[in-house]
């Protein structure tokens, strides 16, 4: 009898041994990755089990949100309480965008065939759009800040990625219903901070981690050429742009574009030492600060190049310049080179066209790429 109750406890032992083999262990995947910003400003994400809350901080009040987004994938159930904010299934899987950057942007991510709309074409130089059109699979709907918004719905996209400009309502599209993905990448005050915003966009189409591999390659690119010019002991003096109407716009001290030519080995010409945007001043004052700059680096969108003629014509005192004189002017025509599509993600490819240009022997033989010496 004895050894038959011995037997039934072993038995018994042996068959919860078993069950507890055969419990499967908990999913990993569903416990929420930590998710962290590194170089970017203007936005936060918060990432748990459910969904995924991202913020975009309005830049030009620091005290409050620009836009607050919920993402829930669309493979899973809609949670029953949610955060406050705009709900997204992702991946998207049509969109409509504003301008060229973020279309390029797509188009790195691999998410280009979701792309069915975009506004103001005429300036984007992309091949994939240019036969999108073509072919009738995207549709131009109009101005950016005024789109046509009965093409727009009729698209009937998941979102609508806009840029933007001081907070101002996006047309009509914000009674549309439509989600606007608010991108104030520009807005941001290093060049791998902006550069990190794929990052941001990739959250919307379940692309993480390939942003990531992108990201930290361009990473690792502009800061090896930033390198080049740490020790350097003289650093040219530099003015940017030229005037618009009766504004010359340079920028400020903090801001993204002054990050980068003091990145490239230059001194900038620049205004409000803690200003992240441009100033606009009158030409006089440019000239009698910038006047003697050894360099000037012009962008402009036009069929044809610009030579220095052409800039005389335009404005007769721009020959006043010393970089005009000496022959030191650097443009960049956008209509051209895929500058905007490309720059704001690979600010590498911008740094090493400016070291090359300021400190040609750091970079010898450099095949310049956005920016090549005015004509004469």
């Amino acid at each position: 009898m004895q050894n038959c109750v011995c037997l039934v406890v072993v038995f018994v032992v042996l068959l919860a041994s078993c069950r507890q083999k055969d419990k499967p262990a908990p999913d990993k995947s569903a416990e929420a990755q930590p998710y962290q910003v590194y170089y970017a400003t203007g936005y936060t994400v918060n990432r748990t089990s459910a969904y995924t809350e991202v913020g975009i901080r309005d830049p030009w009040d620091t005290t409050r949100y620009l836009q607050r987004y919920v993402l829930v994938g669309k493979d899973k159930s809609l949670p029953v309480h949610l955060p406050e904010g705009i709900l997204i299934r992702t991946p998207l899987q049509r969109v409509v965008v504003a301008t060229s950057v973020h279309c390029g942007v797509l188009q790195l991510l691999g998410v280009s065939d979701k792309l069915v709309g975009v506004c103001e074409s005429r300036y984007i130089d992309l091949d994939f759009v240019k036969q999108g059109l073509a072919n009738g699979k995207i549709t131009d709907i109009g101005e950016a800040a005024a789109p046509d918004v009965e093409r727009l719905m009729e698209l009937d996209p998941d979102a609508m990625i806009t840029s933007p400009l001081s907070n101002a309502p996006y047309g009509r599209v914000e009674k549309t219903g439509i989600p606007q993905i608010k991108c104030v990448d520009y807005m941001e005050p290093t060049p791998l901070g902006r550069a990190e915003w794929i990052r941001f966009q990739a959250l919307f189409f379940g692309k993480e981690e390939w942003a990531d591999s992108l990201f930290w390659q361009t990473v690792k690119a502009y800061e090896k050429i930033k390198a080049l010019t740490q020790n350097i002991k003289r650093r040219p003096s530099v003015v940017t742009e030229k005037k618009y109407g009766g504004v010359w716009y340079l920028p400020g001290g903090k801001s993204y574009m002054a990050h980068f030519l003091e990145d490239a080995g230059a001194t900038v010409g620049t205004e409000g030492e803690q200003q992240s945007g441009s100033i606009g001043l009158p030409f006089e004052t440019v000239f009698e600060k910038y006047g003697d700059a050894d360099f000037w680096l012009i962008k402009y969108n036009r069929p044809q190049d610009m030579n220095y003629e052409d800039l005389k014509r335009e404005y007769a005192p721009y020959s006043k310049f010393g970089a005009y004189k000496n022959h030191r002017i650097f443009t960049c025509n956008t209509a051209m080179v895929p500058y905007y599509e490309e720059m704001p993600v690979h600010p590498d490819y911008l740094l090493k066209d400016l070291v090359a240009i300021f400190h040609p022997d750091i970079l010898p033989g450099h095949q310049l790429r956005y920016y090549k010496p005015m004509e004469k």
